[in-house]
């Protein structure tokens, strides 16, 4: 299973909740999936969309699931100890980990050889981590929700991508109409 065939199987647990989605391909694909306002699309700023989530669930009390990948956690690894020390009931970090850059063309990341992000996060303080193979994503996911506790998913899966246009949304209009569904 590749990332793109995870958020397809996500994309309706997905759909109630505020959603970052990290750079590139993955906000590509669940655009191309599962278009809404709740949705906001990395268009720039790898490694980002973590630290992004958690200032957002810390604004406001609505469910905000940040949807990153293990390159783009591994560019901003300071993100998992200021999520560990600002606890946030309200946010769960979903790691899509493929081993891999997808969005540049398949590197591989160390995530894909010997460092573990579910370690790595553990050892920053996250309480709650919860590693899964790519066709339990969507049961481990509910469950996070339902636990209403910050949570660490480390999501496995293969590397691979599907061919898909970019977004081509202005991003003032994707930013917008998040900041409309965030405050509604």
């Amino acid at each position: 299973m590749i990332r793109s065939e995870i958020l397809r199987e996500i994309a309706p647990i997905l759909n109630p909740h505020l959603v970052v989605c990290n750079i590139g391909l993955p906000s590509q694909e669940l655009h191309m999936i599962d278009d809404n306002e709740r949705n906001f699309y990395m268009l720039g700023t790898m490694g980002l969309s973590s630290s992004i989530g958690l200032g957002l669930a810390l604004a406001q009390d609505k469910t905000v699931i940040s949807i990153d990948g293990d390159g783009s956690v591994l560019t901003n690894l300071g993100t998992l100890p200021t999520i560990a020390n600002n606890v946030a009931d309200n946010y769960i970090l979903l790691v899509i980990d493929n081993g891999s850059y997808g969005s540049t063309g398949d590197q591989p990341t160390y995530a894909g050889k010997k460092t573990k992000l579910e370690n790595v996060a553990k050892a920053c303080g996250c309480e709650n981590v919860v590693t899964c193979q790519a066709e339990e994503t969507g049961k481990v996911l509910q469950e996070a929700i339902d636990s209403k506790k910050m949570t660490v998913i480390v999501a496995k899966c293969e590397s691979g991508n599907i061919k898909l246009p970019v977004i081509t949304k202005d991003p003032v209009v994707i930013r917008d109409r998040f900041m409309t569904a965030v405050a509604s």
